[in-house]
């Protein structure tokens, strides 16, 4: 019987090392905006979700939410993730404002918060911006970001956003 038990034990243990757990960053996204999915994509290196309020749609939206959970991105700088986000937006706006909100690149997963202003596209004369916030999990690189239609991010749109992503944590499933 003893032998059973130890058998036993030890398939549990080998069974529970074997299985990876997931990780993930769970955000709260505020109920207010009854958010639904509104695209969900995912490959070997990416997953990108956008988030729409209940009646709107991708075409027609007030305000936007975008997860992108980059895998396998490791060691990436905080600085250079920023970047890299704003590289591609002057690519299309050349008058995009970059603004570093706050970052600690001394916690256990760091992260940055900054807002990217913008008044008009080279494509498109309607103004959006958005507040970011990216995270260095241990498997992959979170960004989360809030757009809207607006050439500027109210302080209170900023102070609320902030809160909402820095209450965001890396979960395992």
């Amino acid at each position: 019987m003893k032998k059973i038990i130890l058998f036993l034990l030890l398939v549990i243990s080998i069974s529970t090392i074997a299985q990876e757990k997931i990780e993930n960053l769970k955000v709260n996204w505020p109920e207010e905006y009854k958010w639904k999915i509104a695209n969900n994509q995912e490959n070997e290196t990416v997953h990108f979700v956008e988030l729409v309020p209940d009646k709107e749609s991708l075409e027609n939206w007030s305000i936007i939410g975008t997860m992108m959970s980059l895998k396998n991105v490791r060691d990436m700088g905080m600085d250079k993730a920023a970047d890299l986000f704003y590289s591609q937006t002057k690519q299309n706006a050349q008058n995009a404002k970059l603004t570093i909100l706050e970052k600690n690149e001394q916690d256990k997963y760091p992260w940055i918060l900054f807002k990217i202003e913008v008044e008009e596209y080279l494509d498109d004369i309607k103004p959006e911006s958005q507040v970011y916030y990216i995270i260095q999990g241990d498997s992959s690189l979170y960004v989360n970001l809030v757009g809207i239609k607006e050439k500027k991010i109210s302080k209170k749109f900023e102070e609320k956003w902030s809160k909402v992503f820095k209450s965001s944590e890396i979960v395992f499933q």
